[in-house]
């Protein structure tokens, strides 16, 4: 997009929510260009064909279709899409393993500045309809989250990993490595914090400044001054003085609601 206007549609059957996201746009997003509005689906379709956006900004609950039936029934999406939505905390996690945007009503200025400029940097290519792919597949895995679908960033562009494939990360400087149920590796250029904080409320746990694990994938734990963990790769990975009291009441959350 470069230093060029974003053309944007906002999709929203609440006038209010409309007026308030304008008005922040206007005044705090400048290279933001609101070239239409509407408050529901089959409008939003003639309006995307007619203006050919960068940028949708669209509602999940409206009256009759929702914002999922649109994505349904287009056959290219070629814009950056931002989700509006009140939706529960099941959702938010599909649209954060999606590496999706969204912001949560009551719009906060600051998010929705944030996410504006995370889609000025964006080139669009692929990833825009693989992300929307896996947030739709993602979506129907809301009550077993391990079948979700993680981003993961890489040099090349990005993959997409089945949570329950994951046995372990390994953090590499700034890089993190997965190390995946079929054998394979894969390099990420975000750091393991990044994915402890997305995985936070998922079955990982970090139990050493080097190592994130998926409790899941957890065969043995020898105890020790701060243990060791034998993964389901029979690799094993130590457990850090500090992180063992965390490590040994996620596993007995983990299990308790499994």
């Amino acid at each position: 997009m470069g230093n060029n206007m974003i053309k944007a549609i906002i999709t929203d059957d609440e006038p209010r929510s409309v007026e308030t996201l304008r008005k922040l746009l206007e005044l705090h997003c400048p290279s933001v260009q609101i070239v239409a509005e509407c408050s529901n689906v089959t409008s939003a379709r003639k309006l995307i064909a007619e203006y050919q956006p960068d940028l949708l900004f669209l509602d999940i609950a409206m009256p009759g279709k929702s914002g999922f039936d649109l994505l349904d029934e287009l056959d290219d999406i070629h814009f950056d899409i931002i989700f509006v939505t009140a939706h529960n905390e099941f959702m938010l996690q599909a649209f954060r393993f999606s590496a999706i945007d969204y912001i949560l009503k009551p719009i906060d200025e600051e998010l929705l500045i944030m996410a504006v400029n995370r889609v000025k940097k964006k080139i669009k290519t692929a990833r825009n309809m693989m992300a929307i792919e896996a947030f739709k597949y993602n979506l129907k895995q809301v009550q077993h989250p391990q079948d979700m679908k993680l981003c993961i960033p890489h040099t090349k562009g990005f993959s997409l990993v089945v949570l329950s494939d994951i046995i372990y990360c390994m953090a590499n400087n700034t890089y993190t490595t997965f190390f995946l149920a079929n054998g394979q590796s894969l390099v990420s250029s975000k750091s393991i914090i990044d994915f402890e904080l997305l995985l936070q409320d998922s079955s990982f746990c970090r139990i050493h400044k080097s190592y994130l694990v998926n409790m899941q994938h957890i065969k043995e734990y020898l105890k020790g001054e701060g243990g060791t963990v034998i993964m389901s790769n029979n690799k094993e990975l130590e457990v850090s003085r500090r992180k063992k009291e965390h490590f040994l009441e996620s596993v007995k959350g983990y299990y308790k609601y499994t």
